[in-house]
């Protein structure tokens, strides 16, 4: 029965995400997932996905941490709002030195390249 229970949580968190793109930077991964809710709302869920290793005496182990945050639709234009002014404010106090602005461009590029794509059938 529990097992019946668990496999359904499984299909049914799949079929919630309606479309996913995922970021890679170095040891982390971060997942945009627009998913819909019970009802049928669309938020946004921001995972990241770091790879940690262990090692303890012969024996090493990798294991992933993972942090979310849910953005609802009535919040993502004042979210959008503030992570654009503080971007803004790094890129002012901090700016990039040509090379990390080029390195920055290409991981852009490979990334657009390998964008995730998800066909999901209703």
């Amino acid at each position: 029965m529990e097992e019946k229970k668990r496999n359904r949580d499984i299909e049914r968190n799949e079929r919630d995400i309606v479309r996913s793109q995922a970021v890679k930077a170095g040891k982390r991964i971060y997942y945009l997932d627009v998913k819909m809710n019970r009802k049928e709302e669309l938020f946004l869920a921001i995972t990241e996905s770091k790879k940690v290793t262990t090692v303890e005496g012969d024996d090493t182990q990798v294991n992933f941490e993972k942090h979310k945050v849910f953005l609802y639709r009535e919040d993502l234009k004042k979210f959008m709002k503030a992570l654009e002014q503080a971007v803004d404010f790094i890129d002012k106090h901090q700016p990039l030195c040509d090379e990390e602005e080029a390195e920055e461009e290409q991981a852009v590029q490979r990334e657009a390249n390998d964008e995730i794509k998800i066909d999901i059938d209703f």
